[in-house]
């Protein structure tokens, strides 16, 4: 195979980094599994909207609900890791402030889905 990079992109070295096609694919498995779960958690989530705290706590802390709840919930917020990491690769040129976004992206991530499993097993005790 040939090289079909410009001369200048030969001499600066730029190409492929060879790391795009796992987040490519882990960011499309977390879609097909929000189209998934997202509409089922919203439709038994409205069937409690009209109910009062206790019901509504009561589906989230059963077996059902706090499964569903942790999944969709971690199907979102690995998603939106992932969204905004590309965004922050892309966009963002200065390399100290990519790397404190990208900190703060899974820091921020990881503090959202630590909450709420904290709240579906307080719920589910």
């Amino acid at each position: 195979m040939g090289d079909f990079r410009t001369p200048l992109a030969r001499v600066r070295g730029l190409g492929s980094a060879k790391s795009g096609t796992g987040h490519f694919i882990a960011q499309r498995v977390s879609a097909i599994a929000l189209v998934v779960l997202m509409p089922l958690f919203l439709v038994k989530l409205a069937k409690h909207a009209g109910a009062g705290y206790v019901e509504a706590a009561a589906w989230v802390g059963s077996p059902f609900g706090a499964i569903l709840t942790l999944l969709a919930m971690t199907a979102a917020l690995y998603h939106m890791r992932l969204g905004l990491q590309v965004v922050i690769e892309d966009y963002i040129y200065r390399p100290a402030t990519k790397a404190i976004l990208l900190i703060l992206n899974t820091f921020v991530a990881a503090g959202l889905w630590i909450a709420v499993l904290y709240s579906v097993l307080a719920l589910a005790r």
